[in-house]
């Protein structure tokens, strides 16, 4: 699993997975699958839009901007 935080980057209008700051990957799709952290547990989630065009993570609480959430992806 590769792990960090999402970053937001300007580039290319995504988010994407930071460690440090180097991107580990510049920038999730809609429905790309990753696992974030909740309340100290890994929870499965994909990434999606809304219709107010606010990034959101999928049966978790994070809505909006997502800067700084703990995630990880498989290899």
């Amino acid at each position: 699993m590769r792990e960090g935080r999402l970053g937001y980057n300007c580039e290319n209008g995504r988010y994407g997975l930071l460690a440090m700051d180097l991107w580990i990957d510049t920038g999730f799709h809609c429905g790309e699958c990753m696992e974030v952290l909740v309340d100290d547990q890994w929870v499965q989630t994909r990434m999606e839009m809304n219709l107010a065009r606010e990034w959101y993570l999928v049966e978790t609480p994070y809505c909006g901007d997502l800067e700084y959430i703990r995630a990880r992806i498989p290899d």
